[in-house]
């Protein structure tokens, strides 16, 4: 089987619908509906200059999404930096084990690097996939803790 990578673009974003829908066919447990608003505020999305540091992947098989990536570009003035934010990547379970997740991770790697960024951060989900594939990535160290702080 050969996966490929493709930028998430606002022209694919039925295909990723469609992974969506194909994720919670598999696994129904991710807490949020993929309904006309979910839609209404990814299409949005492509059109507001607000998320102009939003960097999305998706992985490619069988003519359909398997997988995908999203990060955000973090600036601030604290030291001048740029860095990123990991804040989503999944793979169908079906398709889990086969390089989507490396693949993807290596596509938003190289765009990292092509924009200046010398660090990408993520919180590491709990559930025990996360943690090995987390752990296995090269150059990676865990430390820190994460917080998720709601804006009320």
């Amino acid at each position: 089987m050969e996966i490929h990578i493709e930028k998430y673009t606002k022209d694919k974003i039925q295909d990723v619908l469609q992974f969506e829908k194909d994720l919670r066919s598999e696994e129904d447990f991710w807490g949020w509906k993929i309904d006309d608003d979910y839609e209404l505020a990814v299409e949005n999305s492509f059109d507001d200059p607000s998320f102009k540091n939003a960097l999305s992947f998706l992985a490619y098989a069988d003519n359909k999404v398997i997988g995908r990536i999203d990060a955000s570009l973090i600036v601030t003035h604290f030291d001048g930096s740029i860095k990123a934010y990991l804040d989503w990547i999944c793979v169908l379970k079906s398709y889990r084990h086969l390089g989507a997740a490396q693949a993807l991770m290596k596509a938003l790697r190289n765009e990292l690097k092509q924009k200046g960024v010398d660090t990408l951060i993520g919180l590491i989900a709990s559930n025990k996939e996360a943690q090995s594939f987390y752990r296995s990535l090269e150059e990676s160290t865990i430390k820190d803790e994460g917080i998720w702080i709601d804006i009320k």
